[in-house]
């Protein structure tokens, strides 16, 4: 009677091994083909932008859209280079960096006396209560508002005019992200470096940083996406030319070069291609950056 009983359970384990196996042999087509598709939406734009930037404009017309150049030339990048694209570049970085450290730093700040505050200050909770509510106010809804501030301030046609509302809209998100790390660090620590008598200053920067270096991180690399590419705030706060950032120069450079495909999508190349890079750099710390933020 023992041996019997022993045994279903065996062959009941033998029978639930035999399902997975025989679940795990079937392959997913529907997924597998969805990806696929998936694949080709994405890769064929891209290819069609790079191809034709190596094209001359008589070629564009006269080939297959899909097909490569049969006499690549760089014509195309040179003459992008020679409309002042150096200048936009400049303006471009200088935006972002000048964006996105102070951002960083006072999300950091903020996070940091939010979390060790918690529950002990009204006034931090209505701090962050604060900050949430900026995720839900888009930049298009306070566009105006934004650019009376920038005229009373006198900022207009400034890339400080741009710099600060990036810093305003930066903020919301980055104490969300960081807060959610620094309440995962364990306030042993913290009482362990108080009674070793550590500042408070001491302990933001020589525990909290440390600890909380991956959420850094990706904050960083997730504002300057943002900030690179923004488009709406140098539309709305310059008219300058010298004060165009890459988003808004590749625009004007669809008006100037309306029938010079090859010649708008080099410009497109160039302006994809150094936060192409930050991308490929900085994609695990975006992804397990911002996963394990919102999933303690």
């Amino acid at each position: 009677m023992a041996t019997t009983t022993a045994a279903r359970p065996r062959r009941a384990k033998h029978a639930t091994s035999r399902d997975n196996r025989t679940v795990a042999s079937h392959p997913n087509w529907v997924a597998g083909v969805t990806a696929v598709l998936w694949l080709l939406i994405v890769i064929v734009p891209i290819y069609w932008i790079v191809i034709t930037s190596f094209k001359t404009q008589s070629n564009y017309y006269a080939t297959n859209p899909l097909a490569p150049p049969g006499e690549p030339t760089l014509d195309n990048y040179r003459l992008v280079i020679e409309s002042d694209f150096i200048q936009y570049f400049i303006n471009s970085l200088i935006v972002t960096v000048g964006a996105v450290i102070p951002a960083v730093a006072v999300s950091f700040m903020a996070a940091y006396a939010i979390v060790r505050s918690s529950g002990r200050s009204r006034f931090l909770r209505s701090v962050n209560s604060l900050f949430l509510m900026g995720l839900a106010i888009p930049l298009q809804a306070t566009i105006i508002p934004v650019y009376l501030i920038i005229i009373k301030l006198q900022l207009y046609d400034s890339l400080t005019g741009m710099i600060l509302p990036s810093i305003a809209f930066a903020i919301p998100l980055s104490v969300l992200v960081l807060s959610n790390f620094l309440r995962d660090v364990p306030k042993e620590l913290f009482e362990s470096m108080r009674l070793d008598g550590a500042t408070e200053q001491s302990m933001l920067w020589r525990l909290a940083l440390p600890l909380t270096r991956p959420a850094v991180i990706t904050v960083i690399i997730y504002n300057a996406l943002q900030i690179w590419n923004g488009f709406l705030l140098p539309l709305i706060l310059t008219q300058d030319p010298s004060k165009r950032t890459l988003p808004l120069a590749l625009w004007t450079f669809q008006g100037q070069y309306s029938i010079n495909v090859p010649a708008v999508l080099a410009s497109v190349v160039l302006t994809t291609l150094p936060i192409l890079l930050l991308y490929i750099v900085g994609r695990r710390q975006i992804l397990s950056g911002l996963t394990a933020g919102f999933s303690r």
